[in-house]
């Protein structure tokens, strides 16, 4: 009876260890079938970063065999280079810098269109009677160094009201936008709504804000997501993968922008979240494209801004814009 007892036990344990390496197997084949893949942000976590948490955590990039990480770059400047070279496969950037990059034959391409209007704006103390760009003569302007073609934009705002950069005084701020304008050491300073002016409100200031698309500058997209052109030729079958994830989270996140949040708050514990939600509400209706389909491209929009590029001399006349965007992959993720 003992051996038999012990025969079972044995014969027990060899099926144990058996259906245990097979079940580690599975797991095991499981991560190593995922392609990993690096997504590099404009800069650190921010609210319309919040539907990328998001759909990582609901598992949308795993659904479609991707193992995303994402990165923060240590300098802005830094994520053409890196999404160009390959280093990175995907980054968020502005169209200012990829059609700059690309007129330098830096093969960068727009996928996805993520913010649809620009958040560029100029914003002064309210008690400061200053509210439009022709109260800014004989004003101290402030300019974050870091943001290329901000005096371009200054310089078409105050000619929308027939005045010129020679009616103001440019004050470089660096990165102390806020601290600048409460402190007084200048009368108004450039802006990003949704992060400055909600910082600005949280802290009990009233502002007057002058958007850029209000006073001359042409409408554009703020923010994009990019990758090169070597992907998209060789690779294509990863960036629609990539697109439709990232569309699903952003989709769901539209309607659920507390979990988007929550996911963030949970693999980015050092955010603010009472601030980045007060961003979230002003950035929901930024993220909403007017034919409904999440990301998409106007064709128009990039020409225009393109165009008063080249009037400001940031790019080469002949440069192909529409070489810039692709809406390809928007297009075949709202077919699934």
């Amino acid at each position: 009876m003992r051996k038999k007892l012990g025969f079972i036990f044995i014969v027990l344990v060899v099926v144990g260890v058996v259906l245990g390496a097979k079940f580690v197997s599975k797991e095991e084949k499981t991560a190593s079938s995922l392609t990993k893949i690096s997504l590099v942000l404009d800069w650190q976590p921010s609210a319309y970063h919040a539907p990328l948490f998001l759909a990582k955590e609901k598992g949308y990039f795993k659904d479609n065999g991707l193992d995303i990480e994402f990165r923060i770059p240590s300098d802005p400047v830094t994520v053409l280079q890196t999404v160009a070279s390959g280093k990175d496969d995907f980054g968020l950037n502005y169209p200012a810098d990829v059609l700059t990059a690309r007129d330098k034959g830096v093969p960068v391409v727009s996928i996805m269109a993520l913010i649809q209007h620009p958040l560029i704006s100029f914003a002064t103390l309210k008690d400061s009677g200053i509210a439009e760009p022709n109260d800014l003569v004989g004003k101290k302007i402030g300019l974050p160094a870091v943001i290329p073609t901000t005096e371009n934009i200054l310089s078409s705002m105050l000619k929308a009201q027939e005045k010129s950069l020679e009616d103001v005084q440019i004050i470089d701020v660096g990165y102390d936008v806020v601290p600048s304008l409460i402190g007084e050491k200048v009368d108004a300073v450039l802006v990003y709504w949704g992060t400055e002016t909600v910082l600005l409100e949280s802290q009990g200031f009233s502002i007057n804000t002058m958007r850029a698309q209000d006073y001359g500058v042409p409408d554009y997209y703020e923010l994009l997501f990019i990758t090169n052109e070597e992907k998209i030729s060789k690779n294509p079958t990863l960036v629609h993968k990539f697109i439709g994830a990232v569309s699903r989270g952003y989709e769901y996140a539209l309607k659920n922008p507390k979990e988007a949040l929550d996911a963030m708050k949970k693999e980015k514990p050092e955010v603010d979240y009472d601030f980045q939600a007060r961003s979230m509400d002003v950035y929901l209706p930024l993220m909403k494209p007017p034919n409904g389909l999440f990301g998409w491209q106007e064709e128009q929009k990039w020409v225009d801004f393109a165009d008063w590029m080249k009037e400001n001399d940031l790019i080469s006349k002949d440069l192909d814009v529409k070489a810039a965007f692709d809406n390809s992959f928007v297009e075949n993720a709202a077919k699934k």
